[in-house]
């Protein structure tokens, strides 16, 4: 919230995004009544508040303080009229608008506010939020309030089975988008089966029997949605074979443990992706904690073998973060190769079990339950 605002007082249109139901809407509320002056609220899925923005420009100028759009990428043509309240020399009011698309897929609000507006992605709850006692229910459940805060698993998985169906017929259609639901959920279950893996989008198009173009479009349509990450690999001149492909993983763990049928913490522990669960459930904790920007984030790996699942590069700063379902980490080759190859001023190696430990010069032993010294 305080980043929030933060970025309202220096710019007059913020937009928060992320994917649906992660929180955007409770968090304007709570915004909006921390707020000194009048705060307006519109829904753009309320039929009443679409009526009243059927002329935005009359609606809106008169209106100061705070003005709260949700689910703004259901009308894009309002990207045109805060253009022009933006650059009202006054500027009697600053602009809060939520999304649940990325301004990729909504092109509009990215050519249209240029310079006049600033992005702050939400994601799910973290452990900062639900302590350290909650990890291996938030990492069961995934950070979707709703999923996490439902009374049994056996309710957060049915929540989720709604959710994925719910947002594969409706969400989607509604924004324009024309892929077949049973198709998007075929290639989600595809990619939930891929979780932490080097992406070969030729294989997963032979599987479905399209061309990888649209194999392509299906990956950024999801993650667009902000319910796939895509990470890039870092590559440059070592005089070694690097991959160039990306990984890809399920922003949330729910979702994940949704599409692979996994209902109970029992069900995860027997399964053969619960390593790579815990990857991505780690990963996402620790960009979160050290504050990294997406851009900022690569992982790196060889076709000898070497790999680092999460390099953080900013300037000539070099991070390496490696994550093990453990809880007596050790040093491998394959970390020794990147701290020499990345030149890496430090390697911290994200595990399963209590305490934080040095385990070689510059490599540091540290519990997914004490991210927090990862910032020391």
């Amino acid at each position: 919230m305080d980043l929030l605002s933060r970025r309202l007082q220096q710019f007059p249109v913020v937009g928060l995004v992320g994917a649906r139901q992660v929180g955007k809407t409770t968090l304007s509320r709570m915004l909006g009544g921390q707020h000194g002056g009048t705060t307006t609220f519109f829904d753009l899925e309320d039929p009443r508040h679409l009526a009243r923005l059927a002329e935005p420009m009359l609606a809106l100028e008169r209106l100061q303080g705070l003005v709260v759009i949700d689910e703004v990428q259901r009308m894009p043509q309002l990207m045109e009229v805060l253009r022009v309240l933006a650059d009202r020399p006054d500027q009697p009011a600053r602009f809060l608008i939520l999304g649940s698309a990325s301004p990729d897929l909504v092109q509009r609000s990215a050519e249209t506010l240029a310079g006049r507006i600033a992005y702050v992605e939400l994601s799910g709850l973290a452990i900062r939020e639900v302590g350290e006692n909650s990890i291996e229910k938030l990492w069961m459940r995934g950070g979707l309030p709703p999923s996490f805060l439902a009374p049994t698993d056996g309710e957060s998985a049915i929540w989720l089975r709604e959710f994925v169906r719910t947002f594969l017929e409706r969400d989607i259609p509604q924004m324009g988008f024309r892929a077949p639901a049973l198709t998007l959920r075929r290639f989600w279950t595809m990619l939930a089966h891929s979780h932490g893996q080097i992406l070969n989008l030729s294989e997963l198009g032979r599987a479905m029997g399209v061309a990888d173009t649209t194999i392509r479009g299906y990956l950024d349509l999801l993650s667009g949605f902000f319910v796939v990450r895509q990470l890039q690999p870092w590559h440059e001149n070592l005089k070694k074979r690097q991959v160039r492909r990306s990984k890809v993983y399920l922003s949330d763990s729910g979702l994940l443990h949704s599409l692979l049928g996994l209902d109970s913490p029992e069900e995860l522990a027997g399964h053969p992706k619960v390593g790579a669960s815990f990857e991505g459930f780690a990963l996402s904790e620790t960009i979160r904690t050290v504050g990294a920007e997406p851009e900022d984030c690569y992982f790196w790996a060889t076709h000898a073998g070497a790999e680092l699942d999460l390099l953080i590069a900013k300037g000539k700063n070099r991070r390496g973060i490696e994550f093990k379902r453990t809880d007596s980490p050790r040093v491998t080759r394959s970390m020794h190769i990147a701290m020499s190859d990345l030149r890496l001023d430090r390697l911290d190696v994200v595990h399963a079990g209590r305490d934080t430990f040095p385990l070689a010069e510059r490599i540091m032993a540290v519990p997914i339950s004490r991210l927090r010294d990862l910032q020391s």
